[in-house]
């Protein structure tokens, strides 16, 4: 039995040959974006896998469909497996946002699924970091998520070498297309000829603004302007008294196809220019109103990074972390009528927060000092008498006796030791 075209096993360390994808590594990826959205004071929400299929046809048209995992459910439901998390969380904000003083900073780690032709960067499930703002219209809270995208990236050790965020402007091009006599009926096609620009031949990307009332020179010309909207500058100021300059530049080819989209837009990019984008957002005021049927007006922004691209960079970088074993004491059982003794040492160890493992059945003393090397174990414990029990610590291979109570702050202390050397 296979696994399904475009979806992952992740399998332990160390990997089988030919699996790609590890739990570990994902579980450190998870614990990098939990650790900086606390640091940024964001609070952790989720919502249902599935949804009403309207909830997406609403934001992005009914062309969105055949990019679903869409079906009738039993209760006759039109439904789907979410495709992205925001308008899960313009929903819910929607719903409860009397519950909540503002702004809300929320974020999430949703598993996401679209049924598309899988390609480098993109598979049809994916896990996604997202963080949004709800609340505030100032651009500050734009220079708060952008702060946190770097930070984000920054601590998988990439440098402003490795990546950069392109920050561009909805209002902007809004503004450019209007006074360029656009016609308001075909914005939609228009964003999207100039999100798909630099991957579409310049002669076919001629004749789709010829149709819209532009020509390629005109956009062109606009995009190679950069001249920041004062909206841009108050984020790049922001942004540069945190240190951060280095890390954005004003790029107006960056408009995100979505059409929620009302203003700052940005997307984080591989400087060599070998990968998708490895995060993309912006602000997006009219989506909660769109959710709720104009009921509640709350402005918005947010971003999302993925893991499929981030890993790829990473990897390719040379910075995949070491995954180290995660068992830190095992206990050995060279008698067995000591093991009753041993499974409560191991118990009041665990509890004392040490991770233990030990054999379940009998085993030679050999094979479980090899099965102690094989996982990583920093020391092994085994019963002395009623009172004591040997320590050895593999590093020094230092042995003695410790008293059971004395266990844990010996091993604190010897680790203190070894680290101060």
């Amino acid at each position: 039995m296979k696994r399904l075209p475009g979806f992952r096993d992740f399998y332990p360390e160390p990997l089988p040959d030919g699996e790609a994808w590890s739990a570990n590594v994902r579980k450190h990826i998870f614990d990098v974006w939990h650790e900086i959205a606390e640091f940024y004071a964001f609070q952790p929400y989720d919502g249902p896998p599935l949804e009403p299929l309207s909830l997406f046809t609403a934001k992005s048209g009914q062309e969105i469909v055949g990019q679903l995992y869409n079906f009738e459910d039993k209760g006759e439901r039109a439904v789907s497996l979410r495709p992205e998390m925001t308008p899960t969380v313009a929903r819910m904000v929607a719903a409860r946002e009397r519950h909540y003083k503002k702004p809300l900073k929320w974020y999430s780690i949703p598993q996401l699924f679209r049924y598309e032709r899988q390609q480098k960067g993109r598979l049809r499930e994916h896990f996604q970091f997202n963080a949004d703002i709800f609340g505030e219209a100032d651009p500050a809270a734009d220079a708060e998520l952008i702060a946190m995208l770097i930070d984000l990236l920054r601590n998988f050790n990439l440098t402003a070498e490795d990546f950069v965020i392109r920050l561009s402007s909805r209002n902007a091009w809004q503004d450019f297309f209007n006074q360029n006599g656009g016609d308001e009926s075909k914005a939609y096609d228009f964003y999207q000829a100039v999100d798909k620009l630099e991957r579409t031949a310049p002669e076919e990307s001629e004749k789709k603004f010829q149709a819209l009332g532009f020509t390629l020179e005109q956009v062109r010309d606009f995009i190679d302007s950069a001249e920041p909207t004062e909206e841009l500058q108050a984020v790049l100021d922001n942004l540069a008294a945190r240190g951060m300059s280095d890390f954005v530049k004003i790029d107006y080819n960056v408009i995100r196809g979505l059409a929620y989209y009302t203003g700052v837009v940005y997307e984080a990019f591989d400087r060599h220019g070998k990968f998708r984008a490895i995060a993309g957002g912006g602000r997006y005021d009219q989506l909660v109103s769109l959710v709720s049927g104009g009921k509640k007006e709350i402005p918005a922004a947010g971003f999302a990074m993925g893991d499929v691209v981030l890993v790829e960079l990473l990897k390719e970088r040379g910075l995949m972390p070491e995954i180290p074993g995660n068992i830190e004491v095992y206990a050995l059982v060279e008698d067995e009528t000591k093991r009753p003794p041993t499974l409560s040492m191991v118990q009041k160890l665990r509890e004392e927060g040490w991770c233990v493992d030990y054999p379940f059945v009998s085993m030679k003393p050999d094979k479980q000092i090899k099965r102690a090397l094989e996982v990583g174990a920093g020391f092994t414990v085994r019963i002395e008498d009623d009172e004591f029990a040997v320590l050895n610590y593999f590093e020094t291979k230092q042995e003695e006796k410790v008293p059971f109570g004395e266990l844990g702050n010996r091993m604190i202390q010897i680790i203190c030791a070894d680290d101060s050397e």
